[in-house]
């Protein structure tokens, strides 16, 4: 894939620290790399946004912004609050393609989830993938109310015709619980999608080097990095 969308169930679920991950993954591989966040909100003009914040961790990609609004809103919302105008599907489809066209991979790590709202007509990071014609990673909380969270997501991927190479657990705790050890067995069943990745816990907050080293390892080779596959389901993980 030269194009991959990133989405999650939710907010602060982990995505730029995912889409971070796979970058470096990529580099590490001699692979070129672009990041592209198509509407940036809740931060200032000099302030660090998410786009930045995965170059900053995974080392030297190309990292790009189509927008940016100060409140921590919804797109749509946030850019009318802003009186600027919001970033359609058409043109992120566009960029991403534009980017493609130099780069062997691109990542576009959305805002919030799959159909947070990015203009007054209703559109989505959904309709700026069937666009693309690109795939749709997932990245998914751990603890008690993923399954429901990404079965709802998976079913809005099917509803809009769109692939999914499969999901990543965006923060992975040091100290899993019983519900969080059992949804490492059923994700893949309830996103109807392998399981692709576990980032631990304040992996974000380690030094740049020590990041990059360390990605390949929580990933599987389907997102470049070196974690072996789950294939079966254990009675140890939910023990």
């Amino acid at each position: 894939m030269s194009v991959l969308f990133v989405t999650g169930t939710g907010t602060e679920i982990g995505k730029t620290v995912t889409t971070a991950a796979i970058a470096a993954a990529a580099l590490a591989r001699g692979r070129s790399v672009a990041v592209l966040k198509p509407a940036q909100t809740g931060v200032t003009a000099d302030e660090t946004g998410d786009a930045a914040e995965v170059e900053r961790l995974a080392g030297p990609v190309t990292a790009v912004e189509l927008a940016r609004y100060p409140d921590p809103l919804a797109p749509a919302t946030a850019a009318q609050r802003a009186g600027l105008p919001p970033v359609g599907p058409r043109e992120i489809a566009e960029a991403a393609a534009k980017l493609a066209a130099s780069h062997d991979l691109v990542l576009v790590e959305g805002a919030g989830g799959l159909l947070v709202r990015l203009d007054a007509e209703g559109h989505t990071l959904a309709d700026a993938a069937r666009l693309a014609d690109a795939p749709v990673l997932v990245v998914v909380q751990a603890g008690l109310g993923t399954l429901n969270s990404t079965a709802l997501t998976a079913l809005a991927l099917r509803h809009y015709g769109l692939d999914s190479p499969g999901v990543v657990v965006g923060s992975w705790p040091a100290d899993p619980d019983l519900a969080c050890r059992c949804n490492l067995t059923d994700l893949p069943e309830a996103a109807g999608a392998p399981l692709l990745g576990v980032i631990p816990e304040g992996s974000g907050a380690l030094p740049p080097s020590a990041f990059r080293t360390a990605a390949p390892k929580w990933l599987t080779p389907a997102l470049g990095g070196t974690k072996a596959p789950q294939r079966t389901a254990t009675v140890s993980v939910c023990a």
